[in-house]
C-alpha cells in the first residue's frame, strides 16, 4: 500500500520537478493546449491593435482633440496594456498553470492586475462626471470641464493606480496579519498568486470596483432622466433653435456609447469579484480554472471596447479606413473632417 501512495506521489507534475516546495502543475493535453493558445493570442491581438487604433485617432485627428475624448484615449492607453504587457504572460500562467518568471516578476505582474483594474475604474468614474456636467449641466461643462482640469484628472487617476498596485504587493499589505499562513501554505516555487487576507479582498474589491460601480450606475441614471427631460423641451422648441437641438443629440449619442462601456466592463467584471470578495469565506475553495475563467471575461473587457467604439461611432470608423488605407500619413490628414456624412 505505501508503495503504491509513494508511486502516486511521484507522478503528480511540479513545476519544478528537483526543487523541493514546488507547486503541483496541472498538465493540459494537447489537443486542448492549442485551442487554447490560439483563442488566447486571438484575445491578446484584438486587444492590442483595437486600442491602438484608438488611440492614434485621437492623437491624430485635431477635430478629436476634446476633454470626453481625452478620458476615452486614457481609458484605451489602460486596455492597451493590459493586452500588450499583463495578458500575454497570463495566457502562458493560465495554460501551463506555472509561473516561470521569477519572484520579481511575479510582484510587477501582480502590481500591475491591481494597477489597470484601479485605472480603469477610475477612467469610467472621470468620463462619467464628464458625461454629467456635459448632459445635466451643459452651461457650466467648458468652465469645469477643461483641458488643463482633464489633464489634472488624467494624472491623479494615474498616480494613485501606479500608487495602490505597487504599494499594496511590493510592500505585503495584500497580506498583512497572514504573512506566516501565506508563505507556509500558498506560496510555493513555480507559483504567483494574489493571494489577499479576507479584510484586503473585501476593501480593495468596495474600493475599486462596487463602489464606484454603484456610484457610475446612479449618475448614469440621473443623466438620462434629465436627458429625456431634455428630449422633451427640444421637441416643444425644435424649430426655434435647430443647431441646439443637434449639438444636444450629439453629446446625447455620446454620453449613451460611453454608458455602454461603463455596462460592459460591469457585466463582464461582475462574475470574477462575486467570487474575488466570497473565496477567502470558503476557505479559498474554488477551482483556479473557474476563477481563471472569470478573469479571462473580465479581460476581454479590453477588447470588446474598441468594436463598441466602431459600433456607434461613425467617425471612429471613418478613422479606421483613413490609417488602413495610408492616408493618415498625408499633408494635412490630422485636420479631415470626420463627423461629416
Amino acid at each position: 500500500m505505501d508503495s503504491i501512495q509513494a508511486q502516486t506521489v511521484n507522478i503528480t507534475p511540479l513545476c519544478y520537478e528537483f526543487i523541493n516546495g514546488s507547486c503541483p502543475k496541472f498538465v493540459y493535453p494537447l489537443v486542448l493546449k492549442v485551442p487554447l493558445y490560439l483563442f488566447f493570442s486571438s484575445v491578446v491581438i484584438l486587444t492590442v491593435f483595437g486600442n491602438l487604433f484608438v488611440i492614434i485617432t485621437i492623437f491624430h485627428f485635431k477635430q478629436l482633440h476634446l476633454s470626453t475624448n481625452y478620458l476615452v484615449l486614457s481609458l484605451a492607453v489602460t486596455d492597451l496594456l493590459l493586452g500588450a504587457f499583463y495578458m500575454p504572460p497570463c495566457m502562458v500562467q493560465s495554460v501551463e498553470t506555472c509561473w516561470y518568471l521569477g519572484n520579481l516578476f511575479c510582484k510587477i505582474y501582480n502590481s500591475s492586475s491591481i494597477m489597470l483594474c484601479t485605472a480603469s475604474i477610475i477612467n469610467l468614474s472621470l468620463i462619467s462626471i464628464d458625461r454629467y456636467y456635459a448632459v445635466c449641466h451643459p452651461l457650466l461643462y467648458h468652465s469645469k470641464i477643461t483641458p488643463f482640469s482633464t489633464a489634472v484628472m488624467i494624472s491623479i487617476c494615474w498616480s494613485v493606480s501606479i500608487i495602490a498596485g505597487f504599494g499594496i504587493i511590493f510592500l505585503e499589505l495584500n497580506i498583512l496579519g497572514i504573512e506566516e499562513f501565506y508563505y507556509e501554505n500558498v506560496a510555493c516555487e513555480g507559483g504567483c498568486v494574489l493571494f489577499e487576507s479576507p479584510a484586503a479582498t473585501i476593501a480593495s474589491a468596495v474600493l475599486s470596483f462596487y463602489l464606484p460601480g454603484v456610484v457610475m450606475l446612479n449618475i448614469y441614471v440621473k443623466i438620462f432622466r434629465i436627458a429625456q427631460n431634455q428630449v422633451k423641451s427640444i421637441q416643444h422648441l425644435k424649430c426655434k433653435n435647430n443647431i441646439k437641438s443637434m449639438l444636444n443629440k450629439e453629446e446625447r449619442k455620446a454620453t449613451k456609447t460611453l454608458a455602454v462601456i461603463l455596462g460592459v466592463f460591469l457585466s463582464l467584471w461582475t462574475p470574477f469579484f462575486v467570487c474575488y470578495i466570497i473565496k477567502p469565506f470558503t476557505a479559498y475553495s474554488f477551482p483556479p480554472v473557474l476563477i481563471d475563467m472569470f478573469a479571462w471575461i473580465g479581460l476581454m473587457n479590453s477588447t470588446c471596447n474598441p468594436i463598441v467604439y466602431a459600433f456607434f461611432y461613425k467617425w471612429f470608423r471613418k478613422a479606421f479606413r483613413i490609417i488602413l488605407s495610408g492616408q493618415i500619413f498625408q499633408t494635412g490628414s490630422s485636420r479631415m473632417n470626420l463627423l461629416s456624412h
